[in-house]
């Protein structure tokens, strides 16, 4: 077999596998999704963990006030949505009456005939519904959000108290392999897990901050035009930020659609599309770039399509996660040393 050959059944070996390993991901994500966000908590909390751990605070009482503090999180953002939804639920007939009136008027400022629109009325397709089934999704995406945070802060207690070991065993391995010194060798793997660290926790602390502008500028304009459930949007324009590109889109389209329910008037809707816009642009096309660009290396293309393909194998958590993760692997191609990866490596710059 001469080398290019070689080369072909390498390229092609190598294509499989990633495969294979996507469709493994993809199938155990039960597994692999709880452990990746128990690690990303990890990172999270290493910062608070290690200042503790300089106050001689043991590492079992840090990790309880770690899971005090996602429990207080998550009840308190589960508090603010179902109570939303709940005022929500006993508004319905009067927005329902508002959706009734702006899609008549619609319908007959633009002289369309179709009785179904000129006489238009939510509730007789309301009707329709399967509210068993809805009810039954509720309940099964409830109980798997429930299981899956239970499995996280699970995940999470191992990790915290199992890191160092991990790194240890990394590094032993490594050395062992590499034909360099082991002092060199397990210099560069501790190297590489504190810039995998840094880049983590930079990245997060931005998205952070980024979220929180953001969610702050939808509650100074819904405030001012007087949106209903401004919390919801607020809470949602946050979260949702996480998301690169799907995430903005998302948390613009739906405070519109209320404030065009609720006000009737395009103009209104139109107007508090075009603020809160500007604001995501300025912020998403030029301030996180800024900030985030350099730290992170990565192409625009690659970002567009680490996260689709993130999305395929996990979902809205692979979606959040996919910028991340592909940093990551980013720093472990570099500091490889196959002129294949290296060649990946340079490729998302």
């Amino acid at each position: 077999m001469n080398a290019s050959e070689d080369s072909s059944v390498k390229f092609f070996i190598a294509v499989i596998g990633t495969i294979t390993i996507a469709i493994v991901l993809r199938e155990l994500q039960y597994i692999f999704i709880p452990l990746i966000l128990a690690y990303f908590l990890f990172f999270v909390f290493e910062p608070l963990n290690a200042f503790l751990t300089r106050k001689k605070i043991p590492v079992s009482l840090t990790t309880i006030l770690d899971l005090l503090i996602v429990v207080g999180i998550i009840w308190g953002f589960s508090r603010i949505i179902v109570a939303s939804f709940s005022k929500f639920g006993e508004q319905l007939p009067f927005y329902e009456a508002k959706l009734n009136n702006l899609i008549r008027s619609w319908a007959l400022s633009l002289q369309i005939t179709d009785p179904l629109l000129v006489n238009f009325n939510l509730s007789e397709y309301l009707k329709n519904l399967n509210y068993g089934g809805i009810i039954g999704n509720a309940f099964g995406s409830t109980v798997s959000f429930v299981s899956g945070t239970f499995f996280v802060l699970l995940f999470f207690l191992f990790v915290n108290s199992g890191h160092r070991k991990i790194l240890e065993t990394i590094k032993s391995r490594a050395s062992a392999a590499s034909g360099n010194s082991a002092l060199q060798t397990e210099s560069a793997v501790e190297k590489t897990f504190d810039d995998i660290t840094t880049q983590i926790q930079h990245y997060l602390s931005v998205k952070f901050y980024l979220s929180l502008l953001v969610a702050l500028l939808y509650a100074i304009v819904l405030a001012i035009f007087g949106v209903d459930f401004l919390v919801v949007w607020v809470v949602l324009a946050f979260l949702l930020y996480f998301i690169p590109s799907i995430g903005p889109f998302i948390s613009v389209i739906l405070p519109t659609l209320m404030a065009l329910v609720q006000f009737e008037s395009i103009g209104t809707a139109l107007l508090i599309l075009l603020i809160i816009v500007a604001f995501q642009t300025i912020i998403g096309n030029i301030l996180e770039p800024k900030i985030l660009g350099e730290r992170l290396g990565l192409n625009p293309l690659v970002i567009l399509l680490s996260l689709l393909i993130w999305g395929y194998i996990w979902g809205v958590v692979g979606m959040i996660l996919s910028v991340p993760l592909t940093s990551i692997f980013k720093i472990i191609f570099s500091r490889s040393h196959s002129r294949a990866l290296n060649f990946l490596s340079n490729l998302m710059d």
